[in-house]
């Protein structure tokens, strides 16, 4: 597969955001459509609603008003798309992801996937903060929304995640 030089869903991150979501790269769907977790079998959207992050059920592709509610959005394959098994081995930059952060420094990174923050960080991680930050960011560690990984979905550390928004929100 030819590398791509545009990313297939842009960044939304900015100064100043308190929460940015990572997930591991755009679903298949999620590339048709060019917006984050569109397929209608990822709990995504649900999650964010449910627990209180964004005031009502967002969709697909409303997934630019996010900056509004302090909330960025990437991935650590920018170039890439598809199940993780699919992709290459080299489809995952965890070093551009690390700068991007660092450069925009939301006050929470949230990673969608213990898949994620495990490519991220380079080594298994469980739910919930980390005791690592990347310079002055906070993360955390989600049960992957995607409708694949359902057998370990579990809505509570969503809600965990809600409460250190809401405080990081409240500090920015």
């Amino acid at each position: 597969m030819p590398r791509r030089t545009d990313p297939i869903l842009p960044d939304l991150l900015q100064p100043g955001l308190a929460l940015v979501f990572c997930g591991t790269a755009a679903g298949r769907r999620s590339a048709a459509e060019r917006a984050y977790y569109a397929h209608p079998g990822n709990l995504f959207w649900r999650a964010l609603f449910e627990a209180g992050l964004t005031p009502r059920l967002l969709a697909p592709a409303e997934f630019p008003l996010l900056t509004g509610y302090g909330i960025g959005l990437t991935d650590l394959a920018k170039r890439h798309s598809g199940n993780d098994a699919d992709l290459p081995r080299d489809a995952f930059d965890a070093p551009a992801l690390r700068a991007r952060i660092e450069r925009h420094a939301p006050r929470l990174l949230a990673f969608t996937s213990k898949n994620a923050a495990r490519a991220a960080l380079g080594y298994a991680v469980g739910y919930g903060m980390q005791e690592e930050t990347l310079g002055q960011t906070r993360l955390f560690v989600l049960p992957s929304p995607s409708g694949q990984a359902r057998g370990h979905w579990d809505i509570g550390p969503w809600w965990a995640l809600a409460a250190h928004y809401r405080a990081a929100r409240a500090s920015g």
